[in-house]
């Protein structure tokens, strides 16, 4: 995504638009930039699960404009320590002027401001002492740039795409050189970008909208342990540096004095392991969640769906330590999902009709009988869409089980 939230009708993909997204809309301002510290962070949580995940690595940020980019500025400044092959960042034709995350002077204009520069590729191999102070830097990297303007290479698109589209030739020559691709592509073409990646079995740490769990293109993989969520837990969103004349749903970081809108709906996809992923949930047993959770309170059990063979679970938290049948849980799960701990079986949508645990699909009378009974007026109340308890939908849901071998523990 350029290193930032591009398209603003991401946005739209929401059902709930988190104000910094709405903002933009207002705006039609879509510079998004992500933080630095968040790639940072992010990164060296999975050199703590294995310090060479990078070594020896071609590292791709193909929606990165390096004189933007804080991917760029990240993996170029760490290009030792990560022990990285090489480091790719592509841009893109008329990439927006970002001023104070500018970083080669030749494309100034006056108060820091630059042209917008046709698409290019920036390449890295190496990142020497170029100006003899004892140390290899980013003041190096921005050196090296400067004197040798062959590690800079134009882009050309074709007929379909533009340069420097993730999509086009020059691109993909460059993705199929690639061992890991590291970036925030555009959320409005997740399933794209996130499609590419798998057709050419790229590792990959990038940024997305948390409701991409939900698209039928995604949950599959999600299902598949072939995609999780990275180290940053996706319940806190993300927050990332917008524009200085930005006025609105902003507030100012004290230590950079840079504005910073909070993006709810963001967080990392990937397929590279990391510990945290590992870590098993601590979980109780039926009695004691009946006797000691505020919802199950006064319950005798769990609730059952009326269309799925399957117990509802309103929280991960309730999770019972001690049933071996298919639960249905929030989505918020796939948060702390251990693969070593549960199996992801399928989930309560009406686009999952092969679903082995469905058990009742309702007519549309039935759907047009349920509204009128619940809303006292003529409407649909689309029962299949979800599960559905005593007659009420409840929010989706991920249908899991514990990976275990059944046992004769107690159930409902």
């Amino acid at each position: 995504m350029r290193d930032k939230v591009k398209e603003t009708n991401c946005a739209m993909e929401s059902k709930s638009l988190n104000q910094g997204m709405s903002a933009a809309k207002v705006a039609k301002q879509d510079e998004f930039y992500t933080q630095y510290i968040d790639i940072q962070k992010e990164v060296e949580a999975y050199l703590e699960f294995d310090p060479d995940t990078f070594r020896g690595k071609v590292v791709y940020c193909n929606c990165d404009d390096p004189f933007e980019s804080n991917f760029f500025k990240y993996f170029a400044a760490n290009f030792n320590k990560l022990g990285l092959k090489k480091l790719i960042s592509t841009s893109y034709d008329g990439s927006p002027i970002a001023g104070q995350l500018t970083l080669f002077p030749e494309y100034n204009e006056g108060n820091g401001k630059r042209q917008k520069p046709k698409a290019l590729a920036v390449i890295l191999d190496q990142v020497k002492d170029e100006d003899g102070d004892g140390a290899a830097n980013i003041d190096d990297v921005k050196l090296f740039l400067k004197r040798n303007k062959a590690a800079r290479i134009a882009l050309k698109g074709d007929d379909k795409y533009g340069g420097g589209d993730f999509r086009s030739p020059d691109s993909v020559a460059f993705l199929k050189e690639a061992d890991i691709v590291v970036t925030n592509p555009p959320f409005s073409l997740f399933r794209e970008y996130v499609a590419q990646l798998v057709e050419y079995s790229k590792k990959f740490l990038i940024i997305g909208n948390t409701n991409a769990i939900t698209y039928k293109e995604i949950f599959p993989l999600i299902k598949d342990n072939r995609v999780w969520f990275g180290c940053t837990s996706f319940n806190v969103g993300m927050f990332f540096e917008v524009p200085a004349h930005w006025e609105r749903f902003h507030h100012i970081d004290q230590e950079t004095g840079k504005k910073i809108a909070r993006v709810s709906t963001s967080c990392w996809y990937t397929n590279l392991d990391h510990g945290r992923r590992h870590q098993p949930l601590q979980l109780m047993t039926i009695a004691d969640n009946l006797r000691f959770s505020n919802n199950l309170r006064g319950k005798t059990t769990y609730d059952r769906y009326d269309n799925y063979n399957a117990i509802e679970v309103g929280t991960y938290k309730e999770i019972p330590s001690d049933y071996d049948g298919v639960m249905g849980v929030p989505i918020t799960f796939l948060d702390k999902y251990n693969p070593d701990q549960f199996e992801i079986v399928g989930t309560t949508e009406s686009n999952d009709p092969d679903n082995a645990y469905r058990t009742r699909v309702y007519t549309s009378q039935e759907c047009r009988d349920a509204y009128r009974e619940r809303f006292g007026k003529p409407g649909v109340y689309d029962l299949n869409a979800s599960g559905v308890v005593d007659g009420v939908k409840v929010f989706k849901r991920v249908l899991i089980r514990h990976r275990r071998t059944p046992t004769k523990g107690k159930t409902t």
